[in-house]
Order: structure tokens, then C-alpha cells, then sequence
């Protein structure tokens, strides 16, 4: 039993808050008050059946993806399929992008038939994007939940491709095998994003005792990692360690980038970051 979900407004009234069990949405669509009360029903509408979905398919999102396709049935699982296919010659399961596709789904309801200047869905961090012509949209980046502020501003602009945006590392909600603060990745979806952004963040690696490690499936019984070792602590880091776990991050980005599976990177360790720009001249960068 997954519950009721929780479909309102903020205090606000501006934006839509979307709830249900673990997943958490904040919405909010800009233009004509018809067209953005539509674009709530219909997010309202689409959202409601979502998780129960998703539980219904949880054994095979579980899986590695080291065989034959699995044959998904819905429309979340199978963007989530879509987006981490291209991943699967190393470890990844479809959950790596479960957050980015309930944002892509929730923003394709929300735009379906409407007529909207822009409208996002922000489901923890992970955030599609919805542009009409001319326009921009603006999000900030935070390297350490722990201490919320402002690290770095990212843009995505109606005249480039990116509709997504998403944030993976040891210090989120979800388990990383890397110890990156933060890997802040651009792509064509959300969900695209997310599945990018988790192996990122697990390349961004040091052998150093500063870093403590631990079983995933000891830390969460459900835990689609299994008995891999996830990051639990880091600890002081000489500035030669922070270097070489964000150039082994960057150099596995510049080759997700060549495959033409993102946009752009940032990652961050320790006060230190690095960046991938995009790959077209004049392009601005994350």
C-alpha cells in the first residue's frame, strides 16, 4: 500500500506541491491563469497513479541491465529504461533515473495542449524543463544539503537542447560509490540527466583512509547496489586527492559528452569544482 497522494498548491499560489511516499514535486507553469490552472489539473491527474505504477514494475527497475531489454509496461519505467540503456555496459539499474523520469512525466502532463511561456518540475533536484521561444530559466546549484547556499547558478535557454537538469553524490538521497559533493549534469531529459549523473558521481574516486565506505544493502535493505560499497563519510582530503577523484570524474563526463548522452558537468569536492562546457562554440557554460 503506497497511501493517497497529496495533490495542492503552496501557500504561495504560485506553485504545485505533488507528494506521494517518497517522491516529492514542486511544480510551477507560467502564463495565461486558464492555461496554468489547466496544466495543474492535468499534472494533478497524471501524478495520481504514478507511484502505484512504478511499485507494480519495482522487482525488474531493480535489475541490472547486463542482458536482454526488459519489457517495461509504464510510461515512467519505460523513459527510465530509455535514458539508462546506453549506461548499461557498466553497472546501472533503471532506478538510477527514476527521479529525472517522474519529472519528465509530470512536465509532459503538465504541457500537454496547453500554451505555456515555461513551467518546470522539480522533483528533489532532479528538474525537467519545459521553454517557449525566447525564454530562459534560471536554477541553483547546492553543493551540501547540509549547508544550503547558493554554489552555482545554472541557465537553459529555449535556444539550446537541455530540458534537464540533475544532481547526484554521496552526500544526496540516494547511495553514490564515489565521494563527490555534487555532479550536476545537463541533458535532453530529466531523465537522462539522472542517469548520467549517478555514474559520474561514482567515478569521482580516491583510495585515501579519509574515506569511509560501506555495504549498501547494510545501510538500506532495498538498496539496488546490492553489496557494493557506497560512500558513508569523508573525511579531510589532501588538495592532490581532491584533484585526482575530480579529473577521474570529469574524464568520465568528457566521454559520456563525446557519446552525445549529455550537455554539460559540474562536480564538486571539497570546496574545489570542475567544469565540462558545452561542446558547441558559444555556448554558455554550467
Amino acid at each position: 500500500m503506497t497511501g493517497a497522494a497529496r495533490i495542492a498548491l503552496l501557500g504561495d499560489g504560485r506553485r504545485l506541491h505533488l507528494q506521494h511516499g517518497p517522491i516529492d514535486i514542486v511544480t510551477e507553469a507560467f502564463g495565461a491563469a486558464a492555461e496554468v490552472n489547466a496544466a495543474y489539473r492535468q499534472a494533478g491527474s497524471c501524478f495520481a497513479g504514478i507511484l502505484d505504477g512504478l511499485v507494480a514494475e519495482l522487482a525488474l527497475l531493480r535489475r541490472p541491465l547486463d542482458g536482454a531489454r526488459p519489457a517495461l509496461r509504464g510510461p515512467v519505467a519505460r523513459r527510465m529504461l530509455a535514458a539508462c540503456w546506453p549506461h548499461r555496459a557498466r553497472f546501472i539499474t533503471p532506478m538510477a533515473a527514476v527521479a529525472g523520469a517522474v519529472a519528465d512525466e509530470v512536465l509532459a502532463a503538465m504541457t500537454a495542449g496547453r500554451r505555456l511561456e515555461r513551467a518546470y518540475a522539480n522533483n528533489g533536484g532532479d528538474i525537467a524543463v519545459h521553454l517557449g521561444p525566447g525564454t530562459m530559466l534560471a536554477a541553483g546549484v547546492v553543493n551540501d544539503s547540509d549547508r544550503p547556499g547558493l554554489d552555482a547558478e545554472i541557465v537553459l535557454s529555449a535556444a539550446r537542447v537541455p530540458r534537464g537538469l540533475a544532481t547526484s553524490g554521496w552526500r544526496g538521497r540516494s547511495q553514490s560509490l564515489g565521494i563527490a559533493d555534487a555532479v550536476t549534469v545537463l541533458a535532453r531529459s530529466a531523465a537522462e540527466a539522472d542517469a548520467a549523473a549517478s555514474p559520474i558521481a561514482n567515478a569521482v574516486m580516491v583510495d585515501h583512509p579519509a574515506v569511509e565506505r560501506a555495504p549498501a544493502s547494510s545501510l538500506r535493505e532495498d538498496s539496488d547496489l546490492g553489496e557494493r560499497l557506497v560512500t558513508v563519510a569523508v573525511g579531510a582530503l589532501p588538495a592532490h586527492a581532491v584533484a585526482t577523484a575530480l579529473d577521474a570524474g570529469l574524464a568520465e563526463a568528457r566521454t559520456m559528452q563525446a557519446a552525445g548522452l549529455i550537455d554539460s558537468a559540474r562536480l564538486a569536492l571539497r570546496g574545489e569544482s570542475r567544469t565540462l562546457a558545452p561542446a558547441e562554440p558559444g555556448a554558455a557554460a554550467v
